[in-house]
């Protein structure tokens, strides 16, 4: 990207930007590449469309965009929007700039470094702001049109089992049979839509070191209206995976005496934040997998192609589709 040409767009169209830029790309952000952008006015971040031929309906940085602005002027603990940019004189590629937020990320969910309490007031901090995101009022937030009407978990499988077969690399039984099982087993129609956030996790989201505070909700790519426990099973599917680095799980972790919640408690203290029956999670969850798997093979395939924003990372993420894909047809199973 050009970032002097920018620079000077942004001097020209957001109150009080001052140029020149020091731009630094963020290892995260496979998807859409994400830069720090530090200047004499403060700390920004872009995150724009990758370079090259893209799959329909991906890399949305306009949805991240109109979403982020809703949610703020609302207030929810999202970074402050300032400026969508699809000008190709500016860019090559379409891009957004927001503030940048403050707090602590924590990549690992047994938070090693805190204290019992301090993990319990993240995780509930969490859980409450899952339910905050739930309950935003569509209509005040100019959200209605946000995602199509209809079965979000029909409308979720036929798009991402679509986008999981244009970028297909090899066969993958268990993955064929996860989303034979996923439509077999759709549950009704009962009629709730919310906001749903798409990839909620903890290392999506900032939290105050010193209160534990939830700061900053991030990643909303995969936003849409749609049903709630969407994002939670996604939320217990990551607990599923493997400790470390790369799975950035809970398996085999002894949650009790590290003050994280059980499955079970969690779901519990959600449902009593929303009022609603206690739910079954197990299709949730399952789909949660399948759904990640399906980005994964995405984010493999544009590795392949030379349209990664960081190569090596993507195809290491790629390498992961089966694993997905069989935890998610054993959670089913089960």
């Amino acid at each position: 990207m050009d970032f002097n040409r920018i620079s000077e767009y942004l001097e020209a169209e957001v109150e009080g930007f001052q140029g020149p830029i020091e731009a630094a790309k963020t290892p995260s952000g496979q998807s859409n590449p994400t830069y720090i952008l530090t200047t004499p006015s403060g700390k920004y971040v872009l995150r724009s469309k990758p370079k090259g031929k893209l799959l329909k309906s991906a890399h949305a940085v306009d949805r991240e965009f109109r979403v982020l602005r809703a949610l703020h002027s609302q207030g929810l603990p999202v970074p402050q929007p300032f400026l969508l940019c699809d000008d190709r004189a500016v860019s090559e590629t379409m891009f957004y700039l927001m503030a940048f937020s403050e707090g602590e990320n924590y990549g690992d969910p047994r938070l090693p470094d805190s204290s019992p309490e301090s993990r319990r007031e993240v995780y509930d901090q969490m859980n409450k702001g899952l339910a905050a995101v739930h309950s935003v009022d569509l209509e005040r937030a100019g959200l209605l049109d946000y995602g199509p009407p209809g079965n979000y978990f029909e409308r979720q499988l036929n798009r991402w089992s679509k986008q999981y077969e244009a970028s297909a690399t090899e066969a993958m039984p268990a993955m064929d049979a996860l989303i034979n099982w996923l439509g077999s087993h759709m549950p009704p129609n009962d009629g709730t839509v919310t906001l749903v956030h798409g990839d909620w996790r903890i290392d999506n989201l900032l939290f105050n070191k010193d209160t534990n505070a939830l700061t900053a909700i991030l990643d909303w790519e995969l936003s849409t209206l749609g049903h709630p426990l969407a994002d939670l099973g996604a939320q217990l599917m990551q607990w599923q995976m493997p400790v470390g680095a790369e799975g950035r799980g809970l398996a085999e972790v002894d949650r009790a005496a590290l003050g994280i919640p059980s499955d079970e408690a969690y779901v519990a203290d959600y449902a009593a934040r929303r009022a609603i029956p206690v739910p079954d999670m197990r299709f949730y969850v399952g789909f949660s997998f399948f759904k990640m798997a399906a980005i994964l093979q995405g984010v493999k395939r544009r590795a392949l192609d030379g349209n990664a924003s960081n190569p090596q990372k993507a195809l290491e993420l790629g390498a992961y589709v089966g694993l997905f894909a069989e935890a998610g047809l054993k959670t089913v199973k089960n």
